[in-house]
């Protein structure tokens, strides 16, 4: 899904974001500031997802219990 095409934007971010996204190309933990950024986003839209399947599993009587679990894996032959 991610890095298939490219499309720039323009954004404005807080100048202490900007500081960090700058500091971390520069100690090496990214290879630029638009990556920083599109890693950071990644990671932003996976816990959107993941907390859409939290939600879910709330309103259909919450997490599966270990005993469900169980079942699937049966179920699923694992």
């Amino acid at each position: 899904m991610f890095g298939m095409t490219r499309e720039k934007i323009a954004v404005s971010l807080p100048a202490d974001l900007v500081r960090a996204a700058r500091s971390a190309v520069k100690a090496g933990r990214a290879a630029s500031v638009s990556g920083y950024v599109e890693a950071a986003l990644a990671a932003h839209v996976a816990s959107d997802d993941d907390a859409w399947i939290d939600a879910w599993l709330e309103e259909t009587g919450g997490p599966l219990t270990p005993e469900e679990i169980a079942w699937a894996d049966r179920a699923l032959g694992f």
